[in-house]
């Protein structure tokens, strides 16, 4: 029972880890990356689809990303799609290739994207300590409801808390690797 508990608890811990690193790869920083695009949907035939699934997307260069529509038809879609996206980068295109340069981003900005990654770090240890307050509370009703001895029990909110510890400490070393990349000019 407890093994089956720590198993829940470890899982949703991870998941939420994995969400953030996916959810911080796409804040921006001022070196080009693939995964910044992430989020962008593309009308295509009437639908919004990924990026990723109507171009094929690159970085040829540390401060340039390259995207090549698979459907020539979808390059001004692309285009707009970009624009709209808030990401504050203007796309230029040659008809066959979207170029995405990405400037030099200013010290303000740098600051402002350091206080919004710290904001998706801090939500992201609150969802892991809601994953440790259920694991905590599902062992207290077993023992309440004598399936898990009470040594069992306190052993089994140690380990959750250990747990708890290792992932926070996890999103604390992604969050200084990314606000290291943020601040780096």
């Amino acid at each position: 029972m407890v093994d089956e508990i720590m198993s829940e608890a470890k899982s949703g811990m991870d998941k939420a880890v994995e969400a953030f690193r996916h959810e911080i790869g796409t804040v921006r920083t001022g070196r080009a990356s693939a995964t910044l695009l992430d989020a962008i949907r593309v009308e295509y035939y009437g639908t919004q689809v990924p990026l990723n699934q109507v171009a094929n997307v690159s970085v040829p260069e540390p401060r340039l990303i390259t995207i090549q529509a698979f459907d020539k038809t979808a390059v001004p879609e692309i285009e707009k799609a970009i624009q709209a996206s808030n990401l504050g980068l203007t796309p230029s295109n040659d008809g066959n290739l979207v170029r995405l340069p990405i400037p030099q981003l200013t010290e303000e900005r740098r600051r402002e994207l350091v206080k919004v990654v710290s904001q998706m770090g801090e939500e992201c240890k609150v969802s892991i300590r809601n994953h440790r307050r259920d694991a905590n509370d599902m062992l207290k009703e077993a023992q309440r409801d004598g399936e898990v001895p009470e040594d069992d029990a306190k052993r089994g909110q140690d380990q959750v808390q250990q747990l708890t510890d290792g992932h926070v400490k996890s999103i604390d070393e992604i969050l200084k690797v990314k606000e290291e990349e943020i601040m780096e000019v």
